[in-house]
């Protein structure tokens, strides 16, 4: 296999970052010695969640083997994962807002033996839903655990207690149609057909798309991280994959 140098359009900050946490990560184990630094094991991992860079392309590239590309890219996913900010911390911090956007995307997966709860009549492929909470300015807040794709929108909000939280925060949400009932602080455009809806309700609802929009910055966000385009992994992983994406995330925007 040939091995070139590539660029990886990731900020250093998320490089320094990742390096400081697993390098506490080995100090906490007692660890003395590995085949590559926190620093290269950080670029690692950083390559396979920016690139989704198969395991044996990344295992030539670095010099070690496969099996342990694979061992130091799961370990520093999950020193990430349980470093990403919780709901309540989310909601805290847009209880600061005037505002926050919620949407739902699908994060596409392979087809599996039990693919029928996987898939999204809505987008016509197999995959996993991810709740998505933007700011005003549709720059990432927070995003939700994975749940497989057939499940709505609204009762994906719900399962995960967003929709009591921004209620209970008092924190006002925009949403589109798929949370349409809802309920708390979420508003939804009026239901209906454009031609059916009176003058008022299509100015209403122009207004609505025109705010609303600005949550699809936060999704390209999460999928910048091209390991999220088209994930190929077992379905249980995808949630500590987001956690860790949404932490690197934050800690380079701070």
């Amino acid at each position: 296999m040939l091995v070139y140098p590539s660029g990886l359009d990731v900020s250093s900050s998320a490089l320094r970052f990742l390096s400081a946490r697993l390098r506490e990560h080995r100090r906490s184990l007692g660890t003395r010695w590995r085949r590559l630094s926190p620093g290269r094991q950080a670029l690692l991992a950083l390559a396979h969640l920016r690139n989704g860079h198969p395991y044996v392309q990344l295992a030539a590239g670095f010099g070690v083997g496969t099996t342990t590309a694979y061992r130091y890219v799961t370990e520093a996913v999950e020193v990430l994962a349980v470093l990403a900010p919780t709901l309540a911390e989310a909601v805290r911090a847009a209880s600061m807002k005037a505002f926050v956007l919620l949407d739902g995307t699908l994060l596409p997966i392979g087809r599996i033996a039990a693919d029928r709860p996987f898939y999204s009549g809505k987008h016509k492929k197999h995959g996993m839903n991810v709740q998505v909470i933007a700011d005003p300015s549709g720059r990432l807040v927070w995003a939700s655990p994975a749940l497989p794709g057939a499940v709505h929108d609204v009762r994906a909000a719900r399962k995960h207690g967003i929709i009591d939280a921004l209620a209970e925060a008092d924190v006002n949400c925009w949403a589109d149609k798929g949370y349409q009932g809802a309920g708390g602080t979420v508003r939804v455009p009026c239901r209906g057909r454009w031609e059916t809806l009176s003058a008022g309700q299509q100015a209403v609802n122009r207004s609505h798309a025109k705010i609303r929009a600005l949550v699809e910055q936060a999704v390209a966000t999460l999928k910048s991280w091209r390991l999220l385009r088209k994930l190929r992994c077992s379905t249980t992983r995808i949630t500590v994959l987001v956690q860790a994406v949404l932490c690197l995330h934050q800690a380079s925007s701070t």
